[in-house]
């Protein structure tokens, strides 16, 4: 019994756990099938956030798809606003909606689109919508049922399209891809081609914009043309808008064939002639003034020409050509038809004195009178008449008809209500009531007459506005439920619900508020401060409370949140708070002010004087904020005390108060040369003036150093830079160096010195610049000889060959040309060198 017991409860809790498995994915899809719509329109709301912040991925798309357009119109873009709103609608979630499911378009759905008011509606909808209609028509109008193909309307428009092309395949806007792929950078059902559909009106060109829906904008092509009348020279225009007008008169010939058109350059045929004129009539009996546009126009009075036989006139309204032959003339019936007879146009023809015999108005009988004038009367034979219906009869005059009072008990073309018309013969009229069912909207009923088959959808739209009513947002009927409010821009209106006079500005929202976030600044309790904290007065908080299972098909359920008001925190304002050792103040929480270690050394003077205790933060209970107390450490180490400037040397003596004992030992310091070593009693030194100092250090020796002009310094030992005032003498040379005098070295560096060149250095100056200017000049006049000789000879090869006799005499001034020319080279060397000798001599001197 016992082992059977644990088995026995693994099997229930099992059938539960399946039970409630299978309850919960039931559930699931009942929520899926009932919200579908509404959570993708939520995932396109996302989808449509998250492009907006990611750098307007909806605008990038739209603008891709009219570049094609944009550049055939240098950018402009005044002709797309019907079809940007049609691609605005494709993007907007719930923008479109099917007219037949009163349901979302989604963007991997399949759909079809009309032609002619280019809706989209779901493929599978319109299939079934074409089939209806298809068989409605035919049960209704056919006799042989199904033998005749009749057209289909659009649930919209009323656009009648043929069995043949109901929709069989899913294809894009312009119907060149089928199945094309759902891509997330293309327009929703949009191949991404360019549509290339045919341009309406048609004018041999092709759309270029992307695949889209709605219709093609207007031809944007630049074609040449001429005006309206034909008589301005051809301009560039937009095909879409090419018919122009030149403002020149019209001139066309009207049809009155007497004026022509004044009208400014249009299009299409001339207006009537607005002149007036005399015109006759037709018969030009009667004439009068009346418009160029009518010329044709018939009085009232009879023609009243005489006719062929001469006795008769003609009786016909104003009219045109002959009158023709008399009415009386030729071979006439009597008045019953049977016996003909010619007699002249005066005389009648008398009855014939037979039976009339002409059929009578009921179609079966004939009249029994004798031949007559006029028309023939009632027919009064009784027949046995049968009703309209076939159920019952009854004699009656040939004349009447017979109606009984049974009621038709057949149905209507509806098949909902009964005909109920008196003697029905089955040909019963159509249904005149209202159709009065609930449209698929759940709000109105249809207004058609009563009809078979499903409704058209319904054509009322509802405005679903946000909650304070400013932004509106226009639907189709019966999608009010399921259409999440418009976002508005204006704020948002509701009261606040916590302590605050005012909400946070924020937007227009469906739903309750967001938290209020603006500072609580209640006054609290303890202190005299407000509360800083965001506002809390309603806080959502997870309850506590576990609630006890009555059995395992009980689900445990989700943590509950509750809105509360919370209490205001501590106070956490800064307090500015000194201390123990009132080192420093530092800010304390409110709730925490009071006293505190700071936790850095005492500080405060021992009784050495020199040090401070070295203990943490503490109080003091006998001392002040510099001397030390009782609970302050002892000094235990030496004298720290700085020695006077320049002793290096510490102080003997262990932590004192007051001065330190002057310094006996002695230093080693270098002189001003750094050659010698003096050794010097370290308080004389460093007690000393700058002057005892500078003598103290000198060895008394010469200095070493070099000036800057090359001497040694003559001063003894001493610091900084040597003074530059050398008197050693030196050797001053004149400008041509031939006479030579001696000077101090200081003023020879100073400039004050300077020797002078003499006649004599100037008389060999003189001879030297001579022979200078000689040579140069017998330089030049070789250089213009080689001139000279070179000009000559290119004359001589321009010129050609002369005559023996003056070629001869030419040779010969040249030949004394050239003697001259070296005697004076000759002479001017040999008194350069002549002068050279008188100069060299006289420096020699």
């Amino acid at each position: 019994m016992s082992t059977s017991k644990p088995s026995q409860d693994v099997s229930v809790q099992s059938k539960f756990e399946e039970i409630r498995k299978s309850n919960q994915a039931a559930v699931q899809r009942l929520a899926q099938s009932q919200y579908s719509s509404s959570s993708s329109e939520e995932d396109d709301d996302d989808d449509e956030e998250e492009a907006e912040t990611k750098g307007g991925k909806r605008g990038k798309i739209l603008e891709s798809a009219f570049i094609t357009y944009t550049d055939q119109t240098g950018g402009d873009t005044s002709e797309l606003e019907k079809t940007r709103q049609y691609l605005s609608d494709a993007f907007q979630s719930g923008a479109i909606t099917c007219l037949i499911c009163i349901a979302s378009v989604k963007r991997n759905q399949a759909v079809w689109s009309c032609s002619g008011c280019f809706c989209l509606f779901h493929m599978p909808c319109i299939q079934k919508w074409a089939r209806d209609s298809v068989f409605l028509v035919s049960s209704v109008t056919d006799e042989d049922f199904g033998k005749k193909e009749h057209p289909w309307p659009c649930p919209k428009c009323r656009s009648e399209y043929p069995p043949s092309q109901t929709p069989s395949r899913y294809l894009c806007y312009c119907g060149k891809v089928q199945d094309p792929p759902a891509d997330p950078w293309l327009l929703p059902h949009s191949c991404g081609g360019v549509c290339e559909r045919e341009l309406k009106p048609p004018c041999g060109h092709h759309c270029l914009l992307l695949c889209h829906p709605g219709p093609c904008p207007p031809c944007p092509k630049m074609v040449s043309t001429s005006c309206m009348c034909g008589k301005a020279k051809p301009l560039p225009r937009r095909c879409s808008n090419k018919a122009w007008a030149c403002q020149q008169r019209c001139g066309k010939m009207l049809p009155c064939r007497q004026h022509t058109c004044t009208q400014p350059c249009h299009s299409g045929v001339c207006k009537p002639c607005p002149r007036v004129s005399v015109q006759r009539c037709v018969c030009g009996g009667q004439q009068k003034e009346r418009e160029c546009a009518s010329p044709v126009w018939h009085c009232q009075e009879e023609c009243g020409r005489g006719l062929s036989c001469g006795n008769h006139t003609c009786e016909r309204v104003c009219h045109t050509g002959v009158c023709g032959d008399c009415p009386r003339s030729g071979n006439r019936a009597c008045p019953c038809g049977k016996s003909r007879c010619s007699l002249p146009c005066t005389e009648d023809v008398a009855p014939c004195g037979d039976s009339c015999e002409r059929p009578l108005d009921c179609g079966l009988h004939l009249c029994s009178m004798r031949c007559h004038r006029g028309s023939c009367e009632t027919c009064r034979q009784e027949v046995e008449k049968q009703c309209r219906c076939g159920k019952y009869s009854r004699r009656l005059p040939c004349h009447k008809e017979y109606l009984c009072d049974a009621k038709c008990p057949h149905t209507k073309g509806c098949q909902r209500h009964q005909c109920k018309r008196k003697c029905c013969p089955g040909n019963c009229p159509p249904c005149d009531q209202s159709c009065g069912r609930t449209l698929g909207c759940r709000n109105h009923k249809c207004p058609s007459v009563c009809h078979q088959g499903s409704c058209y959808p319904c054509p009322e739209t509802v405005c679903v506005k946000c909650v304070c009513g400013k932004t509106s947002l226009t639907i189709p009927c019966g999608r009010e439920r399921s259409t999440k409010p418009p976002r508005c821009k204006e704020l948002c209106r509701s009261p606040p619900s916590c302590h605050h006079p005012s909400r946070e500005l924020h937007r227009c929202h469906p739903g309750p508020c967001p938290p209020c976030a603006q500072p609580c600044l209640l006054a609290l309790a303890l202190c005299s401060h407000t509360c800083p904290q965001p506002c809390h007065d309603l806080v959502l908080v997870r309850t506590a409370d576990k609630v006890q299972l009555a059995g395992p098909w009980e689900q445990p359920s989700e943590p509950a949140f509750v809105k509360k008001a919370l209490p205001c925190p501590p106070c956490r304002v800064a307090i500015p708070t000194a201390c123990f050792g009132e080192h420093e103040v530092s800010p304390v929480p409110c709730h925490q002010r009071g006293p505190f270690s700071c936790k850095r050394a005492c500080g405060r003077t021992l009784t050495c004087g020199n040090h401070s205790c070295r203990r943490e933060c503490h109080t003091v209970t006998n001392g002040n904020k510099q001397q030390a107390g009782a609970e302050c450490e002892r000094c235990e180490d030496g004298c720290v005390r700085r020695r006077p400037p320049g002793c290096p040397h510490p102080c003997p003596l262990p932590c004192h108060p007051g001065e330190c004992s002057p310094c006996q030992q002695m230093i080693r310091q270098r002189c001003h040369c750094k050659i010698s070593m003096l050794y010097l009693q370290c308080l004389t030194f460093t007690t000393a003036d700058k002057q005892t100092k500078r003598e103290l250090t000198s060895c008394k020796n010469q200095c070493p150093k070099e000036l800057s002009c090359g001497h040694r310094c003559k001063e003894l030992c001493h610091p900084g830079a040597c003074v530059e005032n050398c008197n050693q003498r030196v050797k001053v040379k004149c400008p041509c160096k031939r006479i030579k005098k001696e000077f101090p070295c200081v003023k020879t560096r100073q400039e004050q010195t300077q020797v002078l060149c003499d006649e004599a250095c100037r008389a060999q100056q003189r001879s030297a610049n001579e022979l200078k200017e000689a040579e140069e000049k017998a330089v030049q006049e070789e250089e213009l000889r080689k001139q000279q000789a070179e000009l000559e000879a290119f004359e001589k090869r321009q010129k050609g060959r002369r005559s023996k006799k003056r070629g001869r005499r030419g040779e010969e001034e040249e030949e004394e040309r050239s003697w001259l020319t070296s005697r004076n080279m000759m002479m001017m060397s040999l008194c350069g060198v002549l002068l050279a000798l008188g100069v060299y001599y006289l420096l020699g001197d």
